[in-house]
């Protein structure tokens, strides 16, 4: 049986694709859920004009999230942290941390597309930024004690 996804189904496929599934999964399960539709010729064109419509909202978005990777360039990003004498942090740094930073110097970047290493010592690290699922940057985050800033 012939089914056009209306969503990502792991292990079946991803939104817009038609896929062939068993007759009793389809009928029983993801027609009924709203998860798919029956792949007839008309839901075919629907979708493949759909899915052509929207190609160019996504390259707007990706053009858009490059944009912002070049203006964030190679920033480093200074953040401080109480660390004992041997350079270990009390706690650790954040992604909403992070993030803080980068609202600072006028990005809003969500706190929840950026991931960093276990940070643990004082110290340079490399921050990964998901803009776009296409598009990564990496940002320099050096982490320092509140003394060194006093210094």
């Amino acid at each position: 049986m012939e089914i056009i996804l209306k969503t990502d189904i792991t292990g079946v496929g991803y939104k817009n694709d038609i896929v062939s599934v068993k007759p009793g999964y389809g009928r029983n399960y993801l027609i009924p859920q709203g998860f798919a539709v029956m792949a007839t010729p008309s839901n075919k064109k629907v979708v493949a004009e759909n899915v052509r419509q929207a190609a160019h909202k996504v390259e707007k978005i990706k053009n858009d999230a490059l944009a912002l990777a070049e203006q964030i360039g190679d920033m480093t990003l200074t953040l401080v942290a109480k660390a004992g004498e041997s350079g270990k942090i009390f706690g650790r740094v954040t992604n909403t941390q992070i993030a803080d930073a980068l609202r600072e110097k006028g990005f809003d970047i969500d706190r929840k597309k950026i991931t960093i290493e276990d940070v643990k010592t004082l110290g340079e690290y490399k921050a990964t930024l998901d803009l776009h699922k296409e598009v990564k940057h990496q940002v320099n985050v050096e982490v320092v004690g509140e003394t060194a800033l006093q210094a």
